[in-house]
């Protein structure tokens, strides 16, 4: 039976080591490559959490073959795959669990010519529209059938040809899709206004390992030329930086001193620019992140002094996935700050949780909260609350470790979809988070 709640003691000071977790982002992009060929390829450095299991859970089901080579390490062989299994309950009822799943359309359409997907899930954040993914493989020569009263998307070809794309919005697993769909297909492809992620830029490195043609990696105008098979490979995945982004947060919340260990600095893009900006001080130790404990952190205004606003945005960007873990820290920090969600709809949502907790913030609307800081003269109290999605989810316990008594957080399923045994890895330096 899967436990539902955490209980969370707050007020504790942690100190210690934490080793961030490989990418989630990136895990369902390159987990579904192994489909684009024949041979063996291994992935390194899999996160142990719910979306990954699924994924894994689909690809064991289309007759994959996949055996465990040690803790996050795979090998995949995509040999002898059973399209049939797109008709069963059990693919319909998982696809529909996880939005990574859609990812599943561009390798299979490019490599057996069809593909299967129902409406898939994810996180409750608001409309994420599925249009650029369709639009860019519909380009290359799919066929879209939606059947409404299933909710299921039955896609086909007569034959994939390059093109040029432009991409009606930069998304980053729609970039991944039809790049998956692209290398494949007969000539030049171009996909203009392409995310340009680091794990983006991660799969095409593995994808040109396995024998495909792709220029441009890093850059929002990839080019590709089409190869007739691919070849197998050996593939590791970077560290979380969301995950790295939310150790930050966590540490200046809680007065911790913690190092995080192998982060890759330089594929932290704008992250570590805009905890800065949020007065947390840390210095870089080699590849690790050593953060000291703070008595207070002051919020920086803009240089004509006016009020520091933070927003998300596309890659170098800063990540929308830790905006709700800078709303937290605001809450807590010395200044006010004006937080820009501009991306998602509804994640900030969540604030009122936050505003029973004691904190001070004002919902402009569903993009943009100020947030007051209370610079730590009234702690967040306890309360029971909810995780709506996962980096929200993990935005609250933060605020719980920080409050002071006992907090409830239930639904941490969705937590538990994101970040690899949470509660195990905070309680080894202080937390005290209990399942329930």
């Amino acid at each position: 039976m899967t436990t539902d709640s955490f209980e969370v003691i707050g007020g504790k000071q942690l100190k210690g080591e934490l080793i961030p977790q490989g990418a989630k982002n990136e895990a369902l992009q390159v987990l579904c490559a192994p489909l684009l060929t024949s041979k063996k390829v291994t992935i390194s450095n899999l996160p142990d959490i719910r979306d990954v299991n699924r994924l894994l859970d689909l690809l064991r089901g289309l007759n994959v073959k996949i055996e465990k080579l040690g803790v996050g390490a795979y090998s995949f062989q995509a040999d002898d795959v059973d399209l049939s299994f797109f008709e069963s309950k059990e693919f319909i009822s998982n696809a529909r669990r996880i939005r990574g799943s859609v990812m599943l359309i561009g390798p299979l359409l490019a490599r057996f010519g069809k593909a299967f997907l129902p409406q898939p899930g994810g996180d409750k954040i608001g409309r994420r529209r599925l249009d650029t993914h369709f639009r860019g493989i519909q380009k290359l020569g799919a066929i879209f059938d939606y059947d409404a009263d299933k909710s299921v998307y039955n896609v086909t070809t007569k034959g994939l040809k390059g093109t040029y794309l432009l991409m009606d919005e930069i998304s980053v697993t729609g970039t991944a899709n039809v790049v998956m769909t692209a290398i494949l297909a007969e000539g030049v492809t171009q996909i203009y206004n392409a995310a340009c992620e680091p794990y983006v830029q991660q799969l095409c490195r593995m994808l040109n390992r396995m024998g495909a043609k792709i220029s441009g990696i890093g850059s929002n105008l990839l080019t590709i030329e089409g190869v007739t098979s691919l070849n197998g490979t050996e593939h590791r995945l970077l560290p979380d930086f969301i995950e790295i982004g939310s150790f930050i947060g966590l540490a200046a919340m809680t007065q911790s001193e913690i190092t995080i260990k192998d982060v890759q600095v330089k594929e932290l893009g704008n992250t570590l620019p805009i905890f800065e900006r949020m007065g947390v001080n840390f210095e870089i130790r080699g590849d690790d992140i050593y953060i000291p404990s703070q008595e207070e952190f002051q919020i920086q205004s803009f240089i004509d002094g006016s009020i520091m606003t933070i927003y998300d945005a596309p890659w170098p960007g800063f990540t929308p996935d830790l905006m709700s873990i800078i709303l937290v820290m605001a809450t807590q920090a010395k200044g006010s700050v004006l937080i820009h969600q501009k991306m998602f709809e509804s994640r900030l949502f969540f604030v009122d949780k936050l505003i029973d907790m004691g904190a001070q913030i004002i919902l402009c609307d569903p993009h943009r909260a100020t947030v007051i800081g209370l610079n730590r003269r009234h702690q967040l109290r306890s309360i029971r609350m909810t995780s709506p999605d996962i980096r929200a989810g993990v935005a609250l316990l933060i605020a719980a470790l920080s409050a002071k008594g006992t907090s409830i957080i239930d639904n941490i399923n969705q937590i538990d979809r994101g970040y690899q045994n949470i509660d195990g890895r905070l309680n080894a330096i202080g937390a005290e988070i209990r399942r329930i």
